[in-house]
This record gives C-alpha cells, structure tokens and sequence, in this order.
C-alpha cells in the first residue's frame, strides 16, 4: 500500500504542476467555456494556477519524504476535496458548468476518500509513529 500511495502521490503532484503551468501560461483559455471573461478573469486564472502549482509541489515534497508523513496527505487531500465542495456551491448558485468541470468534480469527490486510507501506510510500513519517531518493527 504504501508503494501506491507514493505513487499517487507523486501522479498527483506533477499533475498539478503542469495544470498549474498550463494556467499561468494560457490564462481562462485554459478553462473549457470561459469565453472572453476579460482581464480580471485572466489575472485570477493565472495567479491561482501559480498557487496550484505550488499545491503540486507540497505533494510531491510529501510524497519524497521517508516516511511519507499521513499528516500532510491528510491535509492535500481534504484541500483537494474542498476544492469539489467550492464547485458544488458553484453549481447550487450558478447552475451547471461545462461538461468537464463535472468531471473534475468528480475526480475531486473521488481521490479524497483513497488518499485518507492509504495516508499512514508507509509510516505503518516502517514503524514511525505519528510524532515521526520510530518503533521496532514486528518481526
């Protein structure tokens, strides 16, 4: 498990990366449906494409550390998860977005719930206890 949860991790991190890459450089033509939203819009997109960014990279720090700390995939992934309750009030204010916003929804409602599980499997993996010190492993 804890083999799957660096790689998810990891999976996750650069793909937030290059989302975040791909907003800071493409601005709302990055987003399906914004049509000409103007130069606010624009702005807001690039500058939350830099902190996204940066949200990939805490994943991928995580995700390098030995072991991976629970603490930290616990606290991405209810970020990520929140991210999907700020597109379900979105959508309870606004109506419906463009199709592949509500796959991203999803992919937010989804990932969330394996991350908590498999959060402290390499520190089970290697015995640290959740303070990150360690404990004989059992033999």
């Amino acid at each position: 498990m804890s083999a799957v949860l660096k790689w998810l991790s990891m999976v996750m991190g650069f793909a937030c990366v290059g989302i975040g890459f791909l907003h800071i450089a493409l601005g709302i033509d990055a987003v399906p449906d914004m049509g000409s939203s103007g130069v606010t819009a624009d702005s807001q997109s690039r500058f939350f494409g830099a902190i996204f960014a940066g949200y990939g990279l805490a994943w991928i720090w995580a995700a390098r550390q030995s072991p991976i700390p629970a603490t930290a995939v616990r606290w991405l992934a209810g970020i990520f998860l929140l991210g999907a309750v700020a597109r379900f009030l979105s959508m309870a204010v606004y109506g419906w977005p463009h199709w592949f916003q509500l796959v991203l929804t999803a992919v937010e409602v989804v990932l969330p719930p394996i991350y908590f599980w498999l959060a402290d499997a390499d520190e089970k993996r290697v015995g640290a206890t959740p303070l990150g010190g360690r404990v004989p492993a059992a033999s």
